[in-house]
């Protein structure tokens, strides 16, 4: 689970990873059945916040694997926020055993993946 949010991070995780795959916030709420303005706002929280998950899941990836493969840019700094999320979360279950991506972010973000940016954060 995520702070403040009602959903499963798996729910809130599939939303994210079909908008950076392109699909916009209406069909992504129709096809989880949720409500559009719940969806436009993870949607929002997380690209606000996305540059500096990117940062701090890129580091956790290093820290967990640093052996790992370069990290392949997605051409949006949302992807490359998802992309390098996934990488760590593989890292951490090669690691410490199967998780779920979802789970992984929400332990590894202290359920705040879609929290309020620090002071001094600019999305």
């Amino acid at each position: 689970m995520l702070v403040r949010r009602a959903d499963a991070s798996v729910v809130i995780g599939a939303a994210l990873v079909a908008k950076a795959g392109g699909s916009g916030h209406r069909p992504i709420a129709v096809v989880l059945r949720r409500p559009v303005s719940t969806v436009r706002g993870w949607l929002r929280r997380f690209a606000v916040r996305a540059a500096g998950w990117r940062a701090s899941f890129t580091e956790l990836l290093h820290a967990l694997d640093a052996q790992s493969a370069p990290v392949v840019v997605r051409g949006s700094v949302f992807g490359d926020a998802l992309e390098v999320l996934g990488l760590a979360s593989a890292a951490a279950a090669r690691r410490f055993g199967p998780r779920s991506p979802w789970q992984f972010a929400s332990l590894a973000s202290g359920g705040l993946l879609l929290g309020p940016a620090p002071v001094g954060e600019v999305g």
